[in-house]
């Protein structure tokens, strides 16, 4: 499963609030509400955010095996 590293805050450090975003529409409420439990985003929202933060995508995202191999 996909899951998020600190995106809201890391958004958050780059000057951009939930208000902010929200007010300037740069991600809609159900994106951000997505993002504060784990739900899942739309690719063009990830491309948002990277471009907003000036991070790669690596650094918002990671996956974690949520079903290991049975023995």
């Amino acid at each position: 499963m996909i899951i998020y590293k600190d995106v809201l805050q890391k958004l958050k450090d780059a000057g951009y609030s939930t208000a902010r975003l929200r007010k300037d529409g740069l991600i809609g409420q159900a994106a951000i509400k997505s993002l504060r439990y784990g739900k899942d985003i739309s690719m063009g929202t990830l491309n948002t955010i990277c471009a907003l933060t000036g991070l790669p995508v690596n650094e918002l995202i990671e996956y974690v095996d949520d079903d290991p191999p049975a023995n």
